[in-house]
């Protein structure tokens, strides 16, 4: 049902209009009918009613004349009402209920016993004969009416007793009368209806584009105001509460660009001073700690700003900077194995991609004692894949190491350093670029962590 209904704000006004002229429309047309049913009565049927109870209390009283053969034509043409041998109306006419039930009640009113009564509605046929001998407005009145009634009603031992009498049509000509006037209605008010609603949606769709697409590494652009008061008002809101974001996130870097000046300062003069200590074990413990809090500082500063990068996203050969970032781990000594794939080019920011790779392998190689790289890729997407031997995660717990400042203690101390940023970091590097990272135990003990990239 949801598929069948419309989801914009135009089609579900217009919709709701819609149903509320057809319900409208139908009322209408149910008092109209009835109205014209009950004129039909009070117009035809009760006269036809009325004069045959009359003819046949006359037929009862001997009061009544059957019109010689002379007069049966001027009859047809006037009074339409005789006494017949048989039933005279033929078989397969549609016959009227109402009227044979109203005929019998008026007939049992005036204490009459009679035998069978036969309706039936017959069309007039325009070029019909009897029109050139009748009254030109009862001609016309005819030819408008478009059909007459038969009566017959038998009365016991004397014969049938006859009566023809206009009859209208039918509601064909109500009905595609109430349906032309129901769509005219439909376009006179839907017309209207759609215009107010596009000028309302249109910019409603603008301004949900815009609060789509925004980005706090790019200035926010002002939406038009456009359309009627009401919407106007959430756009100058919208681009107000924009601006404010914007100062606010300008405000934050400064706050971070100051709090980080403050903090190396005198980290860097611990640095020196702690060169003056004479124990050897003393000092490289002290320098230790200093380099873990220089690098928890700059991974703290690196997630705070990843929403406002300074680095441009650029075409970057993905292949070169793991084998960049596998060799610096050569360098230090550590057991890393790349599986090298071919060229693969995409648009990313390519430090704070570094930085990625760089954290799972630095986990892969603390906690697994080393880490195997490798580049795939398939028709959608890329994936960069880090994998160790190490005891691994509990499947329950995987989700929650990328919050921040989260360490597993069952298989990771503090002797490995950290504070439990670098997997929070590198999933909020990986999602700023369209992706994410996804960690999986492997077959026969260890963990796998895998970066998907969209293609193109």
């Amino acid at each position: 049902m949801r598929r069948i209904l419309p989801t914009s704000l135009t089609g579900q006004i217009a919709l709701l209009v819609a149903l509320a002229l057809f319900v409208a429309q139908a009322i209408n047309f149910a008092l109209i009918l009835r109205e014209r049913r009950q004129s039909q009565y009070l117009q035809v049927t009760a006269p036809t009613i009325t004069r045959m109870v009359d003819a046949a209390e006359r037929l009862r009283d001997g009061r009544f004349r059957n019109p010689p053969e002379a007069r049966n034509q001027r009859d047809g043409a006037r009074g339409r009402l005789r006494l017949e041998q048989a039933n005279p109306i033929p078989a397969g006419l549609p016959r009227r209920s109402d009227v044979e039930n109203g005929i019998r009640q008026g007939l049992r009113e005036a204490n009459l016993t009679v035998g069978s009564i036969v309706t039936g509605v017959k069309r007039i046929d325009p070029s019909d004969a009897r029109f050139a001998r009748m009254n030109v407005l009862r001609a016309e009145r005819m030819k408008r009416l478009g059909a007459e009634l038969l009566v017959a009603v038998e009365i016991p031992g004397r014969g049938w007793l006859t009566l023809t009498a206009g009859w209208p049509r039918g509601d064909g000509d109500l009905i595609w009368r109430l349906i032309a006037q129901t769509l005219i209605l439909y376009i006179a008010v839907l017309i209207p209806v759609l215009w107010v609603g596009a000028r309302v949606g249109r910019p409603l769709r603008k301004l949900a584009g815009a609060a789509r697409d925004f980005h706090p590494s790019t200035p926010a652009t002002p939406i038009e105001e456009r359309g009627p008061g009401d919407v106007r008002a959430v756009i100058a809101a919208y681009n107000l509460m924009s601006r404010r974001v914007t100062a606010m996130l300008d405000e934050k870097d400064q706050m971070l660009g100051a709090i980080g000046h403050d903090l190396r300062t005198p980290l860097a003069a611990l640095r020196v001073r702690i060169e003056s200590v004479e124990d050897d074990e003393d000092r490289a413990r002290m320098a230790d700690t200093i380099d873990e809090m220089n690098k928890t500082l700059d991974d703290i500063l690196s997630l705070a700003r990843l929403g406002r990068p300074s680095e441009s996203p650029t075409e970057t050969d993905l292949s070169a900077l793991i084998d960049a970032v596998v060799a610096d781990f050569h360098d230090l000594g550590q057991p890393v194995d790349y599986e090298e794939g071919e060229r693969l080019i995409l648009r990313v920011r390519p430090a704070l991609m570094r930085r990625a790779v760089r954290n799972l392998i630095e986990n892969a190689v603390k906690y697994g004692g080393g880490a195997e790289v490798a580049l795939k890729q398939d028709a959608a997407s890329v994936r960069i894949e880090v994998a160790d031997r190490g005891p691994g995660i509990p499947a329950e717990q995987i989700a929650a190491v990328f919050d921040p400042f989260t360490r597993l203690d069952a298989s990771r101390n503090r002797s490995t350093g950290g504070v439990g940023l670098g997997l929070t970091l590198a999933r909020a590097i990986v999602r700023e670029a369209g992706g994410d990272i996804s960690l999986g135990n492997r077959d026969g003990g260890g963990l796998c962590a895998v970066i998907s990239l969209p293609r193109g």
